[in-house]
């Protein structure tokens, strides 16, 4: 990881986001999961969403998130190719109002990672195992990472957002990354 970026991840550069407060380093990740238009996947629309060009005309939908200023720090596709937007030293807006622990603001305090997916639809392996192998990656350079600091947008935004739904598979994440033992 050089200056907040993976290496092999495609680098799509994103002006939603800015510093984190003085002093403050990614001690959560928070998976997310995204599908634009809703329940389709593929296409460059997450790009153009996370860097402000997405148009209002190629999708009824999009009317509706026009001019949303969003961003994750990384984007895991269904066949696993890695985007990322922001580097890990700065601050992504992904989380929006949210809470971990009685601590507000986690953007502040935490890495976004996007699963193209829904709520419904099972993720694919490939997904789980890159998902892994970046926490893996994140844990080197932020320790603080570990079992229980790797939670879903439901988790820090009850009630206001439901990703990485029901199809996400906790168990299996916790199996790849050695936190739980295998089946």
């Amino acid at each position: 990881m050089r200056e907040g970026w993976l290496q092999g991840a495609r680098r799509v550069v994103s002006s939603h986001c800015d510093e984190r407060p003085a002093g403050v380093i990614p001690e959560l990740v928070v998976v997310h999961g995204i599908s634009l238009p809703p329940g389709e996947f593929g296409g460059p629309f997450v790009d153009r969403l996370f860097t402000g060009t997405l148009d209002p005309r190629d999708h009824p939908f999009f009317a509706q998130i026009q001019g949303l200023r969003v961003s994750a720090h990384v984007l895991i596709r269904r066949d696993g190719e890695l985007v990322q937007y922001v580097p890990f030293h700065r601050r992504a807006w992904h989380a929006g109002v949210s809470a971990f622990q009685g601590r507000e603001a986690c953007n502040d305090f935490s890495i976004g990672i996007e699963l193209e997916g829904t709520d419904e639809i099972p993720y694919e392996a490939v997904q789980y195992q890159r998902l892994a192998a970046v926490i893996r990656r994140l844990r080197e350079r932020y320790p603080a990472i570990g079992p229980g600091r790797v939670v879903g947008h439901c988790h820090i935004a009850p009630g206001r957002k439901t990703d990485p739904g029901p199809a996400f598979d906790w168990v299996r994440l916790e199996v790849l990354l050695g936190w739980r033992p295998g089946p």
